[in-house]
């Protein structure tokens, strides 16, 4: 990476802390070693572990793919917006055109917010990003009236909405009906007998949604179905849960979730979902067990806030403000694989 384009990495993350300084968040500073993770399928994770001195046994640690774990445990103490820039890692997928093992994520926890307040919230840091350094850049909203489709928000669709107009599906209904499955056959999907709904939602989304989605504007996918587990606070409809998701050019930059706080819904989230991971899991990792109890209440303890939470993959939110195609285009040192 050339000496410019360093220096236009680094006044991002300036951008960045200047725009959740001056809102009052505080900017914190979490461990990458975790004795213990979020359990969640859809990822695999890298071990490590620490030598103990005197010969005791190693004890195992992991590279976290999130500070999550880290950034609720100061938000239950201290009930305070947080955000992170910080260095993430996640395993076993490919390194080059969209992903890299280890990435910069920026992470941030609005108390009092639910996920359409978070929505207008990145509108207005994409729009601050544009006005400040790429004024040119015609993808990204401009910095006035955030939160609709004109006039400088994102374009915003529903997941279901998404998916009746790009696979001509309907989503619910077929789901409801058990016929998922019919209808990514219908699209040229190969889909074994036995598939859960959750799977073939997957395939169909991955395979006949995502690939059309606008490129000429960042896009705002909102209410996912409740059926694909997740910690986001379920909508109510019923059927969704308040979780967004955000691409540019085609490629997602971020997830946003309505913060689940009710402690028997995350512990048994942690049971259910911890059961799955170490069944497929390449890389199992410990869970904790204890971790709802941030959200029960107790003599002298207050309840975990209500809060919208935002992960964003910061390589490609520069990748597509500076319109580049390949995420080692904005990495300083790309992670090499050979064969």
């Amino acid at each position: 990476m050339d000496l410019e384009f360093l220096e236009l990495r680094a006044a991002v993350f300036r951008q960045i802390r200047s725009f959740f300084d001056r809102r009052g968040f505080l900017e914190v500073d979490t461990p990458v070693l975790a004795p213990d993770l979020i359990p969640e399928t859809c990822l695999e994770v890298f071990r490590t572990e620490y030598l103990v001195p005197g010969g005791k046994r190693p004890r195992p640690y992991w590279l976290v793919p999130s500070p999550e774990i880290w950034m609720k445990k100061l938000i239950a103490k201290h009930r305070k917006s947080v955000y992170q820039i910080c260095r993430c890692f996640r395993n076993g997928e490919s390194a080059g055109f969209l992903h890299s093992p280890e990435f910069t994520m920026l992470e941030y926890y609005t108390v009092g917010f639910d996920y359409l307040d978070s929505l207008k919230l990145t509108e207005e840091l994409f729009g601050e990003l544009r006005q400040a350094l790429f004024p040119e850049n015609t993808l990204f909203p401009e910095n006035k009236d955030p939160g609709g489709k004109q006039g400088g928000g994102f374009l915003r669709l529903s997941v279901e909405d998404a998916f009746r107009e790009f696979a001509g599906v309907d989503l619910f209904g077929a789901a409801e009906a058990g016929s998922l499955g019919e209808e990514a056959r219908r699209l040229g999907l190969e889909i074994p007998d036995g598939l859960d709904t959750q799977t073939i939602y997957d395939l169909i989304f991955i395979h006949a949604v995502e690939p059309r989605l606008p490129k000429d504007a960042v896009t705002a996918l909102l209410d996912y179905p409740a059926f694909v587990p997740c910690l986001a606070k379920p909508g109510r409809d019923g059927k969704t849960v308040e979780r967004w998701e955000i691409y540019g050019r085609g490629v997602e930059l971020a997830n946003c979730y309505s913060e689940e706080t009710r402690p028997e819904t995350v512990r048994n989230y942690f049971e259910e979902e911890g059961k799955a991971k170490n069944k497929t899991a390449l890389a199992p990792h410990r869970i904790d067990g204890g971790y709802w109890k941030l959200f029960a209440p107790g003599p002298g303890k207050q309840p975990f806030p209500e809060c919208s939470g935002v992960a964003m993959g910061l390589d490609r939110l520069i990748m597509a403000l500076a319109g580049r195609s390949s995420i080692d285009a904005v990495l300083p040192f790309p992670m090499s694989i050979s064969s």
